[in-house]
C-alpha cells in the first residue's frame, strides 16, 4: 500500500498552503529526506522534504494550487503499489470502488465538509457583487472557486482580448495582504522634508532604520499592533525593510535593530534584500515585523503613501533624494533633500503623536543640517 504525504501544519496559525513548485515527478524514486515539494506560504517558500523513500505513484495537488493542511499531496510507495483511492484506478481520476479506501482530495474535502474553497479576494469580491459562493461551482484546480466563476454567476462577462494570469504564489499572497490592509486600517500620511546632507548615501537606509529603532521606544503606540477589542505594544524593535523583487514585494525584517550600529544595520539589510530577490530566505525571516520602512530609492517620487504592513499600525517612506536650492541662515545654499512620510493606522494612532514621531527621526537623520 502506498504512503499518503499530507500537507503538514506549517506553524504560526496557517491553515492552507499553496503548491509552488514540485521537486519530483510521477514514477520518479526518491530517497528519504529527498526534496519533495515548495510550499508557498506568507511570502516565503518552504522546501518541505520527502518522510518516505520510494517511487512518485501520483501527484494529487497541482502547482498554483491552494490545499488546507491535511490534505494528500501525494502518494509514496513501491512500483506495483496499491494507490490510496483504488487498485483498479486509473490517473485520469476515476471514482474509487471502495468509500473506505478511498483518499479525499482538497476539493472533495471541501465538498464533503461543506466549506467554500476560494481566495480571500475572490470572496470580497462575491460579497460585493452579492453572490452566494456556496451556490458556486469552482472551475479552478481543485474545484477552487475563481474570480471569474464569481462574475460568471453575478452575469457579468470580461473582454475576450488581453492576457489573463492567475494571482498565483507571493503575488496571490500580496494581493491578499494588501486588500486586508486597505480594508481594515483607516491610513493618514503625515509627511515632512528632511536635510540628507549629513548622511552617506550608501548608509542612507541604515541611517534611518538606525533613527526609527531610536525613536520607537518613546512613541510606543507606534510600535504596536491593533488587534479587535485591544492594541498590543511590543517591546521589541524588528524593522521591516521592503524590498522590490521579481516575484513582488517582499519585507524581511531586520532583528533587534535597536541594539545594531549603522554598519551592522546596512549588512544585514543587504543580505536580506539579497535573499529576498534570490528568493532563498527563511520563511522566520519574513515575519513578525513591528515597523516597516519603505524607500524607492531613484524610483521614488516627492513622497508616497504606501499602505500598512498590517498587523503593524505605521510605516515609514523616504521620498527621492537629489539636490535642492533650500534657505540656511537666511542664504540660499543646495542641499541634499527629500521626504520623510508616516502612514498610520488613525484608531491607534493620534496626528499630533505621528507628527512628533516623524520630527524626531528628522531630527535624528539631520543631526546639524546648518553645518
Amino acid at each position: 500500500m502506498a504512503n499518503a504525504f499530507k500537507l503538514p501544519d506549517l506553524g504560526e496559525g496557517l491553515t492552507e498552503g499553496e503548491v509552488a513548485r514540485w521537486l519530483v515527478s510521477e514514477g520518479q524514486e526518491i530517497a528519504e529526506d529527498d526534496p519533495l515539494v515548495e510550499i508557498q506560504t506568507d511570502k516565503a517558500t518552504v522546501e518541505i522534504p520527502s518522510p518516505y523513500a520510494g517511487t512518485v505513484l501520483r501527484i494529487l495537488v497541482a502547482e498554483g494550487d491552494v490545499a488546507p493542511v491535511g490534505a494528500v499531496l501525494v502518494e509514496i510507495g513501491a512500483p506495483g503499489d496499491e494507490r490510496l483511492g483504488s487498485g483498479d484506478e486509473s490517473p485520469s481520476g476515476s471514482e474509487p470502488q471502495s468509500p473506505e479506501a478511498a483518499v479525499l482530495t482538497p476539493a472533495q474535502e471541501t465538498r464533503a465538509s461543506g466549506r467554500v474553497q476560494a481566495t480571500p479576494l475572490v470572496r470580497r469580491i462575491a460579497q460585493e457583487l452579492g453572490v452566494d459562493l456556496a451556490s458556486v461551482a469552482g472551475s479552478g484546480p481543485g474545484g477552487r472557486i475563481t474570480e471569474d466563476d464569481v462574475r460568471a454567476a453575478a452575469g457579468g462577462t470580461h473582454a475576450a482580448e488581453g492576457r489573463r494570469e492567475p494571482l498565483r504564489g507571493v503575488r496571490r499572497l500580496i494581493a491578499e495582504h494588501m486588500a486586508r490592509a486597505h480594508r481594515e486600517i483607516p491610513p493618514v500620511t503625515w509627511v515632512e522634508e528632511c536635510d540628507f546632507e549629513a548622511v552617506e548615501l550608501d548608509l542612507l537606509l541604515a541611517t534611518v532604520v538606525q533613527a526609527v529603532a531610536g525613536t520607537l521606544p518613546g512613541f510606543p503606540e507606534l510600535n504596536a499592533r491593533f488587534e479587535g477589542d485591544a492594541i498590543t505594544y511590543l517591546d521589541r524593535y524588528d524593522i521591516g525593510i521592503a524590498v522590490q523583487t521579481e516575484q513582488g514585494l517582499v519585507v524581511p525584517v531586520v532583528r533587534a535593530a535597536d541594539e545594531k550600529s549603522v554598519d551592522e544595520l546596512a549588512t544585514e539589510i543587504a543580505r536580506l534584500a539579497e535573499g529576498a530577490r534570490a528568493g532563498t530566505l527563511e520563511p522566520g525571516e519574513v515575519r513578525g515585523s513591528t515597523f516597516t520602512v519603505t524607500s524607492a530609492g531613484k524610483l521614488a517620487g516627492l513622497f508616497q503613501t504606501p499602505i500598512v504592513n498590517h498587523p503593524e499600525v505605521a510605516i515609514l517612506s523616504i521620498g527621492r533624494i537629489a539636490p535642492r536650492p533650500v534657505v540656511r541662515d537666511g542664504q540660499v545654499v543646495v542641499r541634499r533633500t527629500g521626504t520623510i512620510a508616516i502612514t498610520f493606522d488613525h484608531r491607534v494612532v493620534d496626528g499630533a503623536r505621528a507628527a512628533a514621531f516623524g520630527l524626531a527621526i528628522i531630527e535624528r537623520v539631520q543631526g546639524d543640517p546648518a553645518s
